[in-house]
Order: structure tokens, then sequence, then C-alpha cells
């Protein structure tokens, strides 16, 4: 995908970043001085976060500092100073609780913890530009972002009557982002004009057209709705919402092909993910190499590690689904449950407390799907011979009883 492996030059054409990236604050980085330990970093480097390994080029481990790049064509560098010991540690500065700093269970197993619910996608009349859209004849459109927003409806209210203060990063089928495809043709353009030794087309004919992916009006709305969107709600949940957790909710799928007569399978599987697992390819954007290194000090990963893990086992209890395995190699599985991955997504690296991200169930599979068209409804139907939950109700079960699970064992072991 050429969007993924292209770079945007600044006006100074000193910075190398990501389509839509922001140029990095590296003074920010200034306050993180002296709060973690040589081998807690580095564990954190070769255990969750470069997990396939890093150039020297891009960073350098010393047994008082650690340096990273700021600049390749400046060759610049920040330099990090380590703690000399864990209790010589400064304090991290950030606005996310831990666990162990909630007030406890006065109003329930989630008293006053701060949740935003991020239901994956736009859906409505954006979900056929989204690619997350199919019909099998003449039944109801699958639309995942119609679909991750009722589960995100139903799941807020459950966590409010535990305590929980709950709000929504989406609560319409609209973007949240102010910008549409046609503020981002010119980049599209010039994105492709670097890439390609032609000049692009602008448009495309359908789905199947070859020319697709090289056309100006694919491109302006990848970067909408898979750039733009998700920097706006990073935005909202950063400098508005500054939850203690973000849930990213989604669905699987597998190839479906020509989405007006998909093919149905018979996969269905559930993973979560939390960031990590940066490939070298991603890190030579200045951005991406200062948003890890923020990540790293912000310790999210030591929260949301043990948290995915319950929840991918409430979950798994829950859907009674197997775990996806990943053929490609830019994840890091992690823990002992067997359905938690590291992997560097946009979602879980610009938002700056602990992330997951959920992908349960195969939409187009024939499990999945009989389940979806089935609709949201109290109690249990016959599914295909088997009694079985609405799939939003059993997908927000799971998510309930695990945060319960994590955060009530959490804060029963400070009593």
């Amino acid at each position: 995908m050429i969007l993924a492996t292209m770079a945007t030059r600044s006006a100074s054409a000193a910075e190398n970043l990501s389509p839509l990236g922001k140029s990095p604050d590296w003074r920010y980085l200034e306050r993180y001085q002296g709060t973690i330990t040589h081998d807690e970093f580095q564990r954190l480097i070769e255990t969750v976060y470069c997990t396939h390994g890093v150039s020297d080029r891009l960073l350098r481990i010393g047994p008082d500092s650690a340096q990273l790049l700021m600049s390749a064509e400046a060759q610049t560098w920040f330099t990090l100073r380590f703690a000399r010991n864990a209790e010589a540690r400064k304090r991290v500065a950030r606005y996310w609780r831990k666990a162990r700093d909630l007030p406890g269970q006065r109003h329930g197993p989630l008293t006053d913890l701060r949740v935003a619910i991020d239901p994956g996608h736009i859906g409505g009349n954006w979900a056929r530009m989204e690619e997350r859209w199919f019909q099998v004849r003449d039944t109801t459109p699958v639309q995942e972002g119609d679909m991750t927003l009722r589960v995100a409806r139903i799941l807020a209210p459950r966590l409010r009557a535990l305590g929980a203060r709950p709000v929504l990063a989406r609560s319409r089928l609209e973007p949240v982002t102010d910008k549409r495809p046609d503020d981002l043709r010119e980049l599209a353009r010039a994105i492709l004009s670097k890439a390609l030794s032609t000049t692009p087309p602008e448009n495309f004919t359908g789905p199947d057209d070859p020319q697709k992916e090289q056309s100006v009006r694919w491109q302006s709305e990848l970067l909408f709705y898979r750039n733009s969107e998700i920097r706006a709600r990073a935005e909202l949940v950063n400098s508005s919402l500054r939850p203690d957790l973000v849930l990213c909710l989604h669905f699987n799928a597998e190839p479906w092909g020509e989405p007006q007569n998909p093919t149905l399978v018979e996969k269905n599987h559930l993973h979560l993910l939390v960031n990590g697992a940066y490939l070298e390819s991603e890190l030579q954007f200045d951005d991406n190499r200062y948003e890890m290194l923020r990540r790293l000090l912000l310790r999210t990963y030591d929260e949301e590690a043990p948290l995915a893990e319950k929840l991918a086992a409430s979950m798994q209890k829950h859907t009674q689904l197997p775990p996806y395995d990943y053929t490609t190699g830019n994840v890091t599985k992690i823990g002992v449950t067997g359905y938690v991955y590291a992997r560097n997504l946009l979602a879980n690296r610009l938002y700056r407390c602990p992330v997951i991200y959920f992908e349960p169930y195969v939409m187009n599979g024939n499990q999945a799907f009989a389940r979806i068209e089935a609709g949201d409804y109290e109690g249990t139907r016959s599914i295909n011979g088997i009694e079985r939950a609405s799939i939003f109700r059993e997908y927000a079960d799971g998510v309930v009883e695990g945060l319960v699970d994590y955060y009530r064992t959490a804060t029963s072991s400070l009593r």
C-alpha cells in the first residue's frame, strides 16, 4: 500500500514524517529525564517496542543514557538520561491513572475509572468508502462502523452502573475529523507522484480496477478515514477526554472479495492488541520514533499487558473463539493466553494512555454472519441450531467481565 510507505516533508525539509504526521516536540520529553532505569528501558525496547530489532542508526543505548535519532538529515539526537536505580526514579508525568491509583470500590468495582470507548471505523454512509461494507443477496448490509457503535452503546451504561465514567470517542455514524477526502487530494497526489513514475489517475472505476490504489481519489479517501479520522480521535482523547483507558472496538474479517457478492468462510477467531513491535521501516519516520519513545516513557505497557490478558480470558470465555494466528511479521505475541499481540497501529500509538484494541469474530464467517443478521436482542435465540446471546451483548459481556476482574483484583490488593 503506497500510503504506508511514503513520507511527507515538512516546510523545512528537515523532517521525515508519516502522512499527516505532526512535527515532534522533543523538548516535551525532557520531563521524563531520570524517570526510568537502564534495565527497565532495555527490557521494554527488547521485549515490547523493538522486538524485531532496531539499528544503532536510530537508537543507541548506553549505561547511563539512551540516544534516539531526532532527524536523519540534520543528524541530531535526543538524549534520555537514566535514573541511577529504581529508588532514584522521578515521577512520570501523565494524565491517566493506574489501577492502583483509583479511589477503590465505593460505588462499584470500576469506581471513577475514566474509560474512552472508541467504536472503530465510521459506518453509515461512509462504510463503503471505508471498505467495511458487504451484503449477501438481499440481507441487511454488514457495516463494521455501525456494529462497533452498537456495542459501544450497550457497553457504556453497563460500565456506568459499575461506577466507571465512560464516554464515546464517536457517538454517531459520522466522522470525528472535520477533513474530507477532497481536502486531502493534493497530499494524495503528492504522495502518488513521488511513488510513481507516471502521472497518477484521478479516479478508479470500481473495486476491481487494477489502478485503484494508484488513483488520487482512493489515496485521498484512505488519508481521510484511516489517518485524519484516527488523528482527530486521538486529539479528542488526549486533549479533552483524558481517560485512564481507551477501548478500541472492532470486528475482524477474512478477505471477502466482491462486497456485493462476498465470500463467506468457516473461520472465526479472536485476538487483542497492545502497542509495540515497531518495524524498522516504521521507525524511519521522525514522528513514529518520537511517539514510540513517548509511549514507552508513559509506561502504558505495564498497565496494558496484564489488563489485556484479563480481557482476553474473559472474551474467550464468552465467545468460545480460538486465538487468531498472524501469518505476517509485524506483531509479537505477548502474555500466556495466546490471544494478545503487540502491534504498532496509529490508534494505539497516538493515544497517550493504555489502549486495548479488540478484534473478535470474523464478520464474513458463516457463524458470525448469521448472528450479525439476527441483530440485537435480549436473552438467547437459536442461531444455526445453537442457543446464542446477541453477538453485540456477548461482546460487551466479555469486555465488562474482564475489566471488573482486573480492576477489582488490583484495587482490592491495596486495602
